[in-house]
């Protein structure tokens, strides 16, 4: 599975950005338990989980620091993930990666080669 991670930019706190990540290869519904993935790595901080999803049922989970304000989905048919982030934070500024769980054990063997999001104040 390859990943390939777009969308990201420079945005004035408040604002909304839009980030893709399209998935290529092996097709994510062609692993029972699969699961995509958001992370997110600040200078100077270990990289952390954002937001993930189930691929079949569309189940959603997201960090404590993005809930409410970012939403993650997917399009099973063009095998692409989004990630809608509003009311954007100068601390939401880091490098997001999209990531692959193809069998639902939250080890992610496959990343995309990252984005870059940052938030003026």
């Amino acid at each position: 599975v390859q990943l390939q991670a777009s969308g990201g930019g420079l945005v004035q706190a408040g604002g909304s950005l839009r980030l893709s990540c399209a998935a290529s290869g092996r097709a994510l519904n062609s692993f029972s338990n699969s699961v995509m993935g958001w992370f997110r790595q600040a200078p100077g901080k270990e990289r952390g989980f954002v937001a993930g999803i189930r691929w079949s049922r569309g189940v959603a989970n997201y960090a404590d620091s993005v809930k409410g304000r970012f939403t993650i989905s997917r399009d099973i048919a063009k095998d692409t993930m989004y990630l809608e982030m509003n009311s954007l934070k100068p601390e939401d500024t880091a490098v997001y990666y999209c990531a692959a769980d193809p069998d639902g054990n939250s080890v992610y063997p496959f990343w995309g080669q990252g984005t870059q999001v940052t938030v003026s104040s």
